[in-house]
């Protein structure tokens, strides 16, 4: 059996400390057993090695989202790298061919999606690993996985079982489904047996790939990437589930949580101020999330939510923190604070000018031992002054080590790169005519490769 994790989401609902490149599986705000802080994604990562899966797990996401995940979880994580966002059905058709036709795995085999940040218990993941059997007792070509409401939630879509009595492992063939009903309509959903609908199903890796091939998609993976803009911008919902006539559900009577809007994280997390900040005693029911440099003191305020990143400040009954997304919805704004593999950035200053020449200010953190890719700009010069540890970087095929006080030109189109030889903080400010990512040209990611560029030339 194979599990894959989707990872996507644009950051709207945990705004601002998530945006378009860190979305709310990446926020390190729940705490691990060990009491380090810890995303939601490395906390799921955690229970499946706990569980023994992570040999046969992996992730989907698109190309914004890599290096979050190779900063939270390493770089040996499997990834499928989706061209662009284009919805569930598209990057599980994506999965499934490149399960097919790069990592070898059988049509017979049983996949299982899940998402990347449901907030669960160890027992989940054994009713996850029970829809292989679920598939091969019913003989159905999909099996979700259903929780059995504690309540009757208007948040949640339902999936309604038929009548028919339960399988030799209690799976319950479906009826039909139900969007996100009203609190009457949910509790008389409840009382016919309706479950949660947490996003979790298997199937056989060949049926989805008689789906593409139905559709005329090529299953190889290389070549559907090409085509991957050409494919509808649809959820797997829609376009399979609920259409197909053949499906069960695995119940799922144990602890799930969807941690997606701030009242309901702010629920789970182990402290109700995280970062600079005091709360006072009376300030009951208030939560305090700061990434920024500078202290809040809030005083007396009740049942709020007061969240401060680079990309600005939310404060919140939390009663009414899920109107964000609709608050935001016309509000763009690049993002002020990305992770990386190597490391994170805030961006600290941004200024365009009349005449179209922009600045661009950031404080850059890379690790030790980790190096930003070779690369040049065509359309900007950035300056670095170092103001911690000790690096070594490469400019035009020329090695040289700085360190704290050092500062570093390179002008349009030099080729240059940075290996921190212990922990390194520096400023870099960019100034060009475009400041956009599309301008980091990279020639090598992996620093030997580098090296090997001083005795090429």
């Amino acid at each position: 059996m194979k599990l894959v994790l989707l990872s996507g989401g644009s950051g709207k609902r945990l705004w601002p400390l998530s945006n378009d490149s860190r979305s709310k599986q990446f926020l390190k705000v729940l705490e691990s057993p060990t009491g380090e802080p810890e995303s939601m994604v490395q906390r799921v990562w955690r229970q499946l090695e706990e569980a023994g899966m992570t040999g046969s797990s992996y992730l989907a996401t698109g190309r914004s989202q890599v290096e979050s995940i190779q900063s939270q979880l390493g770089s040996e994580v499997p990834i499928i790298v989706e061209p662009e966002r284009r919805d569930t059905f598209p990057a599980i058709a994506l999965t499934a061919a490149y399960l097919y036709s790069m990592a070898g795995v059988s049509p017979d085999e049983t996949v299982a999606i899940l998402p990347v940040d449901p907030y669960v218990e160890a027992s989940f993941f054994d009713t996850v690993v029970q829809l292989e059997q679920t598939m091969e007792e019913s003989g159905a070509n999909l099996a979700l996985m259903g929780v059995v409401p504690e309540h009757a939630s208007e948040k949640y879509g339902y999936i309604i079982p038929t009548s028919a009595e339960a399988g030799t492992s209690g799976y319950l063939q479906v009826s039909h489904f139900q969007e996100k009903p009203d609190r009457v309509q949910a509790e008389g959903l409840i009382s016919k047996g309706a479950l949660w609908n947490c996003g979790v199903f298997a199937f056989r890796l060949g049926y989805l790939l008689d789906i593409l091939q139905r559709k005329g998609l090529p299953l190889n993976y290389e070549e559907l990437q090409k085509q991957y803009k050409l494919l509808a911008t649809i959820s797997f919902d829609y376009e399979v589930v609920e259409k197909e006539e053949n499906i069960v559900v695995q119940p799922y009577a144990g602890f799930w949580k969807d941690l997606g809007t701030w009242n309901t994280l702010t629920e789970e997390m182990s402290s109700n101020l995280v970062g600079k900040g005091v709360v006072t005693a009376d300030s009951e029911g208030t939560c305090l999330i700061n990434e920024l440099d500078i202290p809040i003191t809030v005083i007396g305020a009740k049942d709020l939510i007061i969240a401060a990143s680079p990309d600005g400040i939310l404060v919140t009954h939390k009663a009414e923190s899920p109107r964000i997304k609709e608050v935001l919805k016309s509000y763009e704004q690049r993002p002020m604070f990305e992770e990386r593999r190597w490391g994170h950035y805030k961006v600290i200053d941004y200024v365009k000018y009349d005449e179209g020449n922009e600045v661009l200010t950031k404080r850059i953190f890379i690790e030790e031992g980790k190096n930003i890719s070779y690369q040049l700009h065509r359309k900007r010069s950035e300056i670095w002054t170092f103001v911690s540890g000790e690096a070594s970087i490469v400019i035009n095929e020329k090695m040289h080590n700085v360190k704290a006080g050092d500062v570093v030109r390179i002008p349009e189109g030099t080729k240059h790169a940075i290996l921190a030889l212990t922990d390194v903080e520096f400023i870099e400010v960019q100034t060009g005519s475009e400041l956009v990512e599309e301008d980091n040209i990279r020639i090598t990611l992996d620093w030997k490769d580098i090296a090997l560029q001083q005795f090429i030339s």
